[in-house]
């Protein structure tokens, strides 16, 4: 069943409202540090505009979980798996960001494509990640689970994270996790602890489909679109 939305106007308002609200509180391992978009002025307004576009509504979304943000996508964009160049061709949202593509972006709006397109796809799903915000170390992105340390360390964040984005994000008691491996691993041990959802469906991480199946790119996309058709028995339930 649906979770209400109570205390924001829109679907945007508590996506926004959430984003400025992220304020991680615990340590980094030894040459790690976060990586926070939304404390650029470019990517707040950017971000502002897409989440008002696409999200000015009440209605629930199906929850689709990454890892964390990278540098190159809601790193620059402050939208998960888009790029600047998606971000202006497939969102209509002028930016003057360099336009440099990201691999992920470029799968995740192939698949946007086939399922009907941005305004579609936004209109039933919410992408977000267990860690909303990104890490780095020497330069380059780091997955929270490539570190023990902090994969450890950011537990409680993201629970609260969770936590939090369901509180006040309508959703449905099944979601999404990009990753079949180690996100799924550790999103799956955090369900089982916390209860968040009745069922998680991994879905292999588009970065992976990327570099490693880049040639059956369609074949991966159309797969995807198979899996989130299971948010109409959600719908349908919700409404029951």
């Amino acid at each position: 069943m649906a979770k209400s939305l109570t205390s924001f106007p829109t679907q945007a308002a508590a996506i926004l409202g959430f984003y400025k609200s992220l304020r991680p509180d615990f340590a980094m391992p030894p040459g790690v540090s976060i990586m926070n978009p939304y404390t650029n002025p470019s990517t707040w307004e950017t971000a502002s505009t897409f989440y008002h576009k696409y999200y000015g509504d009440k209605q629930p979304r199906g929850y689709i979980f990454g890892i964390n943000p990278g540098r190159f996508g809601a790193g620059v964009t402050g939208v998960p798996f888009t790029d600047p160049i998606r971000l202006e061709e497939k969102c209509g949202i002028p930016n003057d960001w360099k336009k440099q593509a990201e691999l992920s972006s470029i799968f995740v709006y192939e698949m946007i494509d086939r399922f009907g397109g941005a305004e579609a796809f936004y209109s039933q799903f919410y992408i977000t990640a267990i860690s909303p915000l990104g890490f780095v170390k020497d330069g380059r992105n780091l997955n929270y689970y490539d570190d023990k340390e902090l994969m450890r360390d950011v537990e409680p964040f993201a629970v609260d994270c969770i936590r939090r984005q369901m509180a006040a994000i309508p959703t449905y008691a099944v979601a999404w996790c990009l990753g079949e491996g180690a996100n799924y691993k550790y999103f799956s041990r955090l369900n089982a602890k916390y209860g968040f959802f009745g069922e998680i469906i991994p879905l292999p991480h588009p970065r992976w489909v990327m570099q490693y199946r880049r040639k059956r790119m369609a074949e991966y996309a159309d797969s995807y679109v198979e899996k989130l058709a299971r948010i109409e028995g959600a719908a349908r339930a919700g409404r029951g």
